[in-house]
Order: C-alpha cells, then structure tokens, then sequence
C-alpha cells in the first residue's frame, strides 16, 4: 500500500479496512505492506509510478501484477482486489 501523510481516503481505509485485512484470505494470501510515497521504495518492478494515495499494488515475485488506484470504500474494494487476484491468476489462500 502506497501512502502518505495527510491523505485522507489513507485514513479511510484505515478505519475501514486496515483492521479486517490481515485476517481475511486477501490479507493470508498478500499480507499488507506499506511504503510512504515520499520515502524509500520498496525493490518491486512496478508497472509504472505511483501518482495516487493510497494505491494498492499486488506484487509477485517481486513484480507489479495489479493496482487499486485510490480507495473506492469499502464496497467497492473488495469487489476490485477480487478482481485484481482473479486476473493475475493469483489464487486466494483460503486456509488458516
């Protein structure tokens, strides 16, 4: 998750999400981990440069496979990161 100080749909997540996400099969099979967009990047090829906050990057072997840009709520991101592992031909770990 690419974010920053101050974003507020960051902050919405958070309050959303961010406690749910490590306990679903989303959060088993692509743990969360965030990177300030004015600090270091993480050694990931991405796709291209991240311009929004927060943007959600599915990454594999060390490569950008999928991208939220922005958070949509809660109603919609799920659907999306759904979609996203669908088409990255990621299966969902549904053990645990």
């Amino acid at each position: 998750m690419a974010e920053e100080a101050g974003c507020h749909w960051c902050a919405k997540w958070n309050e959303e999400i961010a406690h749910i996400y490590p306990k679903t099969v989303e959060g088993r099979t692509a743990p969360l981990q965030r990177y300030d967009v004015h600090g270091h990047s993480p050694d990931v090829a991405f796709a291209q440069r991240v311009h929004f906050t927060p943007t959600f990057i599915l990454v594999q072997d060390d490569t950008e496979v999928g991208r939220i840009e922005g958070y949509p709520g809660e109603d919609f991101f799920w659907g999306l990161l759904t979609m996203m592992f669908e088409k990255a031909n990621i299966p969902l770990d549904s053990k645990g």
